[in-house]
């Protein structure tokens, strides 16, 4: 029923493809539009509209050093650093 489209993204220019389980997630929700922009342009923009994140420092809980994290660290729970916290969830 649904096909693989290709698409121009009106923001840069470059072909995407709209596949059939997008077309189909589209139908379901009652979109009637297909999408305008490729997945990299609407993950930019809407970090843009967000607005700039607040970081925090904290010790990562498995190796020592220093991590950044978009939430509040708080004292009664470990924060891993992404490399130690990529590793646990491998290990899940």
């Amino acid at each position: 029923m649904y096909e693989d489209k290709t698409l121009i993204c009106k923001e840069c220019g470059e072909e995407f493809i709209f596949t059939a389980g997008e077309q189909e997630f589209y139908d379901a929700k009652g979109f009637v539009n297909e999408p305008q922009r490729c997945k990299n342009c609407r993950d930019q923009r809407k970090a843009a509209s967000r607005g700039e994140r607040e970081m925090y420092t904290a010790t990562c809980a498995s190796c020592g050093q220093e991590a950044k994290v978009p939430f509040k660290p708080r004292e009664d729970r470990p924060v891993y650093c992404s490399d130690c916290f990529a590793k646990m969830k491998e290990e899940a």
